[in-house]
Parts: C-alpha cells; sequence; structure tokens
C-alpha cells in the first residue's frame, strides 16, 4: 500500500495519476487550463474516466524553459489545489519548490512529486512535518539545460542509485518507507537511448519494494518511437509505454489520456489476473 495523506492505494494493481498542467507553456497542453473552471472541469473528467489522483503542476519544466516565481506558481495552482481536494479528489502537487508544496498540502494536497528527488533540505522538512506521499524523481542538472549534453558512464545504474539513496535519506529523517515512490524521469536529463535503457530496466527499478512510477506520456521520447511530431498525437505510443512499464513491474501511471490508457490497462489486468 502506498500512504498518501488520508489516502491509501493498492500499488498491486495500475494506479493512474492523471496530468493537470495549469501552465502557459508545457510541452503537450500548455494553455489549455488556464482558467480555474477549466481545470477544475478537466480534473473532474479524468477522475471519472479512471484517474486516482491528479497531479496539479503549475511551473513548466520541459527542456529549455525558466523557473517561475513561487508567488506566480502558487497563484496558478493554489485555488485549484483547494476545490478539488475538498471534493475528496486525491491530489498530488508537481513542485521544486518547498513553499509551494507546503501551501498545497494546507488546502489538502496529499502528495508531493518532486522532480529534484527531495535534494533540497527545505523540502525534506515539508514532508517531514506532513503525512503526504512522496515521489522521488530523477533529473540530470536542471530544466533550463538539462537536454544539451546529458552523461552518464551507467544510467540505469546512476539513476537506480540515486532513487535508493534518496528514498533511504527520507527513510533516515523518519518518513515511512510506505508513504515513498520513486520515478526514473525519463526526459528529465536523458538522450533517446538512455531513455530507452530506463525502460527495459523497469523490471530491475521496481524490484526494490517502491512504488515505481511511469511518466512517459506523450514525450519526446515517444515520437521518436513512433514518428509522431506533435505530442497531443502520441496517444497510442504512449499507451504502448505505458502498457510494457506495466508488464514490467511500474504501478503508477501519470499520464494525459487517461480513458485510453485505463481501457489497455484494464484489459492487460484481465488477460494476467488469475
Amino acid at each position: 500500500m502506498w500512504q498518501c495523506g488520508r489516502f491509501e492505494f493498492d500499488t498491486t494493481k495500475p494506479l493512474i495519476m492523471g496530468i493537470l498542467n495549469v501552465t502557459p507553456d508545457s510541452f503537450s497542453d500548455g494553455d489549455s487550463y488556464q482558467t480555474i473552471e477549466a481545470a477544475c472541469a478537466h480534473a473532474r473528467r479524468m477522475v471519472a474516466e479512471g484517474a486516482a489522483i491528479i497531479d496539479i503542476g503549475g511551473e513548466s519544466t520541459r527542456p529549455g524553459s525558466e523557473e517561475v516565481t513561487v508567488s506566480e506558481e502558487l497563484r496558478r495552482v493554489l485555488e485549484i489545489v483547494h476545490l478539488l481536494a475538498a471534493e475528496d479528489i486525491a491530489v498530488s502537487i508537481d513542485t521544486r519548490h518547498a513553499e509551494v508544496a507546503q501551501a498545497c498540502l494546507n488546502q489538502g494536497a496529499a502528495i508531493i512529486n518532486d522532480i529534484t528527488g527531495f535534494t533540497q533540505n527545505d523540502m525534506i522538512e515539508v514532508a517531514k512535518r506532513s503525512d503526504a506521499g512522496c515521489i522521488i524523481m530523477h533529473m540530470q542538472g536542471e530544466p533550463k539545460t538539462m537536454q544539451t549534453a546529458p552523461h552518464y558512464e551507467d544510467v540505469v545504474l546512476e539513476v537506480e542509485a540515486f532513487l535508493l539513496a534518496q528514498a533511504e535519506l527520507l527513510e533516515a529523517q523518519g518518513i515511512k518507507r510506505e508513504r515513498i515512490a520513486v520515478d526514473p524521469g525519463p526526459g528529465f536529463g536523458k538522450n533517446f537511448e538512455q531513455n530507452r535503457a530506463l525502460l527495459r530496466a523497469t523490471g530491475r527499478l521496481a524490484s526494490h519494494g517502491y512504488p515505481l512510477m511511469a511518466s512517459w506520456s506523450r514525450k519526446r521520447f515517444v515520437g521518436v518511437l513512433t514518428g509522431v511530431k506533435a505530442p497531443h498525437e502520441r496517444v497510442m505510443g504512449s499507451v504502448a509505454v505505458a502498457l510494457y512499464a506495466a508488464l514490467n513491474g511500474a504501478s503508477i501511471f501519470r499520464v494525459h489520456d487517461v480513458a485510453q490508457t485505463a481501457e489497455a490497462l484494464n484489459a492487460l489486468t484481465q488477460i494476467t489476473s488469475a
């Protein structure tokens, strides 16, 4: 079970996290949900389609993106977090800023999804003061420059070591193991071959007992695999990658296309269940 505040998720079954970007410049759906009404309506639609969690992001972290101020990020996300949490929807806040994470937890968010992998002491302190779920993500560099020339001697070994070290650090700080999930961070300081190596290592990365998140939805990696240039058209490729990840031990699926992913994962469960 993955414990996230007042929510508890059975990660022996596929768990879908619907992506809600309330940014003007995200790579796939930037500027799509710029009003509170549109954002909340889309979140409710994803829940109806099968999302157990809504992951809200107020800062684009696409390659080359600029960091936004904390005040601007809060302006974008805080009321949406409050409204959805009040409807008993499990809300995840996708942020690298401790002040944003704390404010959203105060408004009812249940999960901190930190792209910097809890490498900042202030974010660790936020996690320690809460009972929220914690997603540790790997990123080499920072969004503005991370895709310039990513380099690893052994990408699987290095990403795996980082995720396990950060999980151990959180546990040493008193954060229960049952609250921790991990994400290898595809596309965050990785080129195509490095991403493919990590995808192929899904089973290895999932073998350590922490719920493993598959966050490949609509990314450039999928576009290269399929030859589909427009991110919003990478639906079938994204679903295929999700199914591969599910077959190899991933349990949390962070996706844009909830209905299609849920249908495919439900079919897979029917095929593989005893």
